[in-house]
């Protein structure tokens, strides 16, 4: 349930951020990819940013399984960050010829879906996804412990070379120049079951821009992680395709596991419609989403298929204005997600 401190709310028991400690510039802080949480937590020096870029995770695969309890994975508290503020805006996100890649799936049961039966789902402004598809196996909730707190994040399993990419946002891999650790991905996540498995984190990694100064317009992030009783992530649940540098204004679909209210973490949600470029503090796409905190690190996807329930992925879920409700932003795939997304497979 949700209190407020002087009009901000707390989400999870956690206090809200008194007013004076936040810039009057910050009218964007995060309400519709999370819960406040990178504002009320304080910085500390512990998995501090390397120039590297990334994070190795050497948790063996029974210590996370047994950290992760059904217990602890419904209680972690959904990540939050500040939205960028008034004169942030930055140069526009390199861009060139654009790169798509194809989704790479294992043999799906060949059972008719809801979306095959029924008219179009675009647009949606928020709702449980009930059509099935490789979507609901290659999308999952993200855990991990944050100064000393477990949190929540959303992901999505990528056609890679490794066949072990997840991607997700910058915020839900590094945040305030920490890495987090047991960080874990769970495809499929329903209600505390993990139905393929919790997959640890051997690497994280952010762009350089993230990495270095957690600058909004690049807020993506990525881990390459174990293989599971001697089995690789996307030959078990697949892999989404991606596309790099396509533009501005299209049709999408954005899915993620909000858990802050109204949703609870349960269920994968997803928003859909035709996009805009951000007109205010960024270079983001925007579109309108109710999606809550814990959806951050969700994949936004064009060339959509509801029927197969695959596509393209071209963002992921990254943050909200407080004085814009119910829209969601999430950062264009340029060159440096792309360098990113070759990075992760070849690791």
């Amino acid at each position: 349930m949700r209190r407020t401190v002087r009009g901000i709310p707390a989400v999870h028991g956690i206090p809200a951020a008194h007013p004076a400690r936040r810039s009057r510039a910050a009218l964007g802080a995060l309400t519709a990819a999370g819960t406040l949480l990178a504002l009320l937590l304080p910085t500390g020096s512990a998995g501090a940013a390397t120039p590297s870029g990334s994070h190795r995770s050497p948790a063996p695969q029974t210590t996370a399984d047994a950290f992760w309890t059904a217990s602890r994975m419904r209680s972690a508290a959904p990540l939050d960050l500040a939205a960028p503020a008034k004169g942030a805006r930055t140069a526009a996100v390199p861009r060139s010829a654009p790169l798509k890649v194809a989704p790479t799936l294992p043999r799906l049961p060949k059972v008719p879906s809801l979306a095959s039966l029924l008219p179009g789902a675009l647009p949606q402004a928020g709702g449980p996804w009930t059509d099935g598809g490789a979507v609901t196996k290659t999308t999952g909730r993200v855990f991990f412990t944050y100064q000393g707190r477990n949190a929540s994040c959303s992901g999505d399993a990528v056609t890679s070379g490794n066949k072990s990419t997840v991607l997700t946002a910058g915020h839900c891999v590094k945040l305030q120049g920490n890495w987090h650790t047991n960080w874990v991905f769970v495809p499929g996540y329903h209600d505390g079951q993990a139905p393929y498995g919790k997959w640890p984190a051997a690497k994280t990694l952010s762009t350089p821009q993230w990495t270095a100064s957690e600058d909004i317009n690049y807020d993506v992030g990525a881990a390459v992680v174990a293989p599971l009783d001697g089995k690789k992530l996307t030959d078990v649940v697949g892999g989404q395709g991606l596309s790099f540098n396509s533009g501005y204004n299209k049709a999408m679909y954005a899915f993620g596991y909000p858990a802050a209210a109204p949703y609870d973490g349960s269920k994968l949600i997803y928003c859909s419609g035709n996009t805009i470029k951000d007109p205010l503090f960024s270079n983001d796409h925007g579109l309108s989403c109710n999606m809550t905190g814990g959806s951050s690190g969700g994949p936004w996807f064009t060339s959509f298929d509801e029927k197969t329930g695959t596509g393209l992925q071209s963002s992921v879920n990254s943050f909200g204005y407080q004085f814009l409700p119910n829209t969601m932003f999430g950062p264009y795939f340029g060159d440096d997600a792309k360098n990113l997304y070759e990075k992760a497979q070849t690791s």
